[in-house]
C-alpha cells in the first residue's frame, strides 16, 4: 500500500532541522518517500493565535530551562553533533520559505532544504540578511539571482500562503508538522510514532 507522507516545514525552526535529520533513516526502513511542504511559521502562528514557546513558556518558572535539557538530550541520544543553536536567532524566514516554493517548482527542493537547515542549524549564518543568503545560495551552486527574482512573483507569495492557510485548515499549530495519510503528528519527539503509523497503515493496506 502507498502511504502519502507530508512534512509540513519552515527553517525557522531548529526542530524542523533535527526531524529532518531523523527522515531518512525512516524513509530506508519503511520504503515511503516523504514530501515536504513549505509553510510560513509565522502565519500558522497568526492563523491559529499561537506563539513560539520560548515566548509562551518565558513567564513560567524553569519550563525554558527544561526545554533546553530535553533538547540536549536529544541532539545526544541522536548523535547530531553538527547542531547548533543559530546565534542569531529569532530570524524572520518568509523569503528563505518563498525560495522553498520556487526550489519546488524548480525541481532542486531536496537539497535546497538540506543546504538551508545547514546553514540555519550548523553554520548559524544569519539567513535574513539579504547579502548573506545571497552569497550562501551562491557557494551551493544555485542561482542566487534567479531565486532572489522569483521571489518576488505573485504566484511564488500566493503559493506559500496557500500552503500555510491549508495547512491550517487541516489542523496545524506548529511545525514540524508530519501528516501520516490524515494522521496529524506534532513536535519532533512524535517520529517514532510517525514511524509506527506508516507501518501501521502499510499492513492495513
Amino acid at each position: 500500500m502507498t502511504v502519502n507522507v507530508e512534512l509540513h516545514f519552515d527553517v525557522a525552526s531548529p526542530n524542523i532541522y533535527l526531524s529532518h535529520k531523523l527522515i531518512p533513516g525512516i524513509e530506508e526502513r519503511t520504503g515511503v518517500k516523504f514530501k515536504y511542504v513549505p509553510v510560513l511559521l509565522g502565519g500558522i502562528f497568526k492563523l491559529t493565535g499561537n506563539q513560539a514557546p520560548f515566548i509562551t513558556n518565558q513567564n513560567v518558572k524553569n519550563k525554558n530551562e527544561y526545554m533546553r535539557v530535553e533538547l540536549m538530550r536529544f541532539i545526544r541520544d541522536h548523535e547530531m553533533t553538527n547542531f547548533r543553536m543559530n546565534e542569531h536567532f529569532p530570524l524572520n524566514t518568509v523569503q528563505l520559505m518563498r525560495g522553498a516554493i520556487v526550489a519546488e517548482q524548480e525541481g532542486f527542493l531536496d537539497k535546497y532544504v538540506d543546504e538551508t537547515l545547514k546553514d540555519m542549524w550548523e553554520n548559524s549564518l544569519k539567513m535574513d540578511d539579504p547579502e548573506v543568503v545571497h552569497k550562501a545560495f551562491t557557494d551551493h551552486g544555485f542561482d542566487a539571482d534567479h531565486i532572489f527574482s522569483r521571489v518576488q512573483e505573485a504566484d511564488v507569495k500566493e503559493a506559500l500562503l496557500a500552503n500555510t492557510t491549508q495547512s491550517v485548515e487541516r489542523g496545524i499549530f506548529g511545525c514540524p508538522t508530519v501528516f501520516v495519510g490524515d494522521e496529524m503528528f506534532f513536535g519532533k519527539d512524535r517520529m517514532v510514532a510517525v514511524e509506527q503509523e506508516i507501518t501501521r497503515q502499510q499492513l492495513a493496506g
